[in-house]
């Protein structure tokens, strides 16, 4: 296939939280630049992951999961992802396999019936059910919405995933593409960073104390004379207690937050990595757009 025969275009995930949107895009990566969790809304912002393939350029945004609000956060979260729905070629709804059809995919379709960008319903965890159990549950989201295509996936384990990747190239139109071949997202290393300790914290956290957290990268800068890279970075939370959860007995927690965050960063950066772990308190920062802003999670178009 020639260049001029190239086709590019942009691929929207959406979805329940929680329905392996980000393990869906880390696999047709082929790395993580989204955080991935067993706990929901776990992604916060929208990610652009960007897939070049024999047949062209695909851009994925992986939107945060889709739910009603509790708060300035989630109500920002919730618009990043509606958005999306007319600003791209093409629209993937996952949908979890095994917990089958809840209110809050009908909530989604009901949205979906306002846009005319094509529809994919993604079957996601198709490893975690029977294939008899299949049929019925296409049958029973058939009813609800006419999607273009109906595929199967288990995104963990890479099943159909080529087929996915076939079908929405038949989508997409002819054209240059939008990035170098081998740049994988459009976001800065400095939020990839922040995300990997986030995520560090929501394994190893319980409770309320996952979706009460922000990080900022404060610092990055290379030592003098060395190859090591150093980085400051703070953990917001929103009361007192939950700080005490992040540090730890003796600083134990926060010590093994540390250490697993900077494994992801030296293989991000190619570097040996000094990472420096602060915690402090920011009242209830999910309601205040002045810390939203701070933490990138307000953005006047929305």
């Amino acid at each position: 296939m020639t260049e001029n025969e190239k086709k590019s275009g942009f691929v929207a995930l959406i979805g329940r939280p929680n329905v392996g949107k980000s393990t869906l895009l880390n696999h047709v990566l082929g790395q993580k630049i989204a955080i991935m969790s067993n706990k929901p809304q776990t992604t916060r912002n929208r990610i652009q992951g960007v897939y070049t393939g024999d047949k062209g350029q695909i851009v994925f945004i992986d939107t945060p999961g889709i739910h009603k609000p509790k708060h300035r956060l989630g109500d920002f979260m919730t618009k990043i992802a509606q958005n999306t729905f007319n600003e791209v070629d093409v629209i993937l709804f996952l949908v979890d396999a095994k917990e089958g059809k809840g209110r809050g995919d009908e909530f989604i379709i009901e949205r979906l019936k306002n846009v005319n960008t094509p529809v994919f319903l993604i079957i996601n965890k198709i490893d975690d059910v029977h294939p008899d159990e299949l049929l019925p549950l296409i049958k029973e989201y058939s009813q609800l919405y006419p999607f273009k295509e109906i595929i199967p996936v288990s995104a963990l384990e890479g099943n159909n995933v080529t087929t996915l990747l076939e079908q929405i190239y038949t989508y997409l139109y002819t054209g240059p593409q939008f990035y170098p071949e081998d740049q994988v997202t459009d976001h800065p290393e400095r939020f990839l960073m922040a995300e990997m300790i986030r995520e560090k914290i929501l394994h190893l956290t319980e409770e309320e104390v996952p979706h009460s957290i922000a990080v900022e990268i404060e610092q990055i800068k290379r030592r003098e004379n060395t190859e090591t890279v150093y980085v400051g970075a703070v953990v917001v939370v929103e009361r007192s207690s939950q700080k005490g959860i992040i540090i730890g007995k003796q600083g134990k927690m926060l010590k093994e937050i540390g250490k697993r965050a900077r494994e992801d960063i030296q293989r991000l950066l190619g570097s040996k990595i000094f990472l420096e772990l602060w915690v402090k308190v920011e009242k209830d920062w999910r309601n205040k757009p002045k810390h939203l802003k701070n933490f990138g999670y307000n953005n006047e178009e929305y």
